[in-house]
Order: C-alpha cells, then structure tokens, then sequence
C-alpha cells in the first residue's frame, strides 16, 4: 500500500500543474484576455474608487470665491455641448457627455483615454 506523502507516477499525468506567467504570453498578446469573464474580476468588485466628471475648470480669487451665493454663474473654461473629462482616483480614463436619465443628470463615455500604466 502506497504512503499518503509518496506520488504516484500515474497521478502526475492526470494532475494539471500551473502555467507560469512567462509562458502564458507578454502583457500585449491578443489571447490572454480571450477566456475571461467578469467573473474573473469578482474579487475586485468590492474596491471603492472615486469617480469624478469634470464638466470644466475656472479660477478666480478666494475674495470672488467668498462671494459665490446660490445664483451665481460661474463662467467655465468648455463650451456647452464640449466632452467633459471623466476622473477615476484622480485619473483621466475616459471622455464623455452629460445626459439627463429620469430628471438626474448622469454621464456617458464616448472615448475610452488609453494612457500609461506606469
């Protein structure tokens, strides 16, 4: 009777061992992301981030900030209609527009910004 610790030459050949990440394909091959699904991603879900849509920047001096009342208009540095910035963790990932869903404003992606992963 074989000793629990021994392995068995016949074992070998049903067991699959891990392909190490070398051998799987470069970090720009076409295939590594074929087989995923959001499952995949699953233990990441649970990560905040924070989201931020920028829909134009001004600046002014803290004495007309002191001045700013609830009717104010502040003049921004975009045209109506212009794509607005998309933040995550201070990020720029995406541009967008801003639409109206059920009388809430929200905002759509319209490009997908591929920058560097560092």
């Amino acid at each position: 009777m074989p000793d629990d610790n021994e392995l068995n030459l016949d074992d070998l050949d049903q067991q699959q061992a891990p392909v190490p990440a070398e051998e799987q394909g470069g970090a720009g091959d076409d295939d590594e992301d074929a087989g995923r699904t959001a499952n995949d991603l699953e233990t990441v879900f649970d990560i905040p981030v924070q989201v931020s849509a920028v829909l134009g920047r001004s600046r002014m001096q803290v004495s007309q900030l002191m001045k700013i009342g609830a009717s104010t208009v502040i003049e921004l540095d975009r045209k109506v209609g212009e794509a607005i910035d998309i933040y995550v963790n201070n990020r720029l990932v995406a541009r967008g527009e801003v639409v109206v869903v059920d009388e809430r404003l929200g905002v759509t992606m319209t490009e997908i910004i591929k920058g560097n992963r560092g």
